[in-house]
């Protein structure tokens, strides 16, 4: 992932979510770790987070 981007609903500071083309995901504390997904496990994620049904 070359860029980056916060969510609008991220607040300001260190506790946000980052997403970045090419479906990559990494927290704003820890920017070199990131977790790459393929299409159909970012929809399924999407699909999961929308339907509330994400452990926490």
């Amino acid at each position: 992932m070359t860029e980056w981007r916060k969510s609008s609903y991220s607040p300001n500071g260190t506790d946000c979510v980052e997403i970045g083309h090419g479906v990559g995901l990494r927290d704003s504390k820890a920017p070199a770790a990131h977790i790459a997904l393929g299409t159909d496990a970012w929809s399924a994620f999407l699909a999961a987070a929308k339907a509330d049904k994400l452990a926490r």
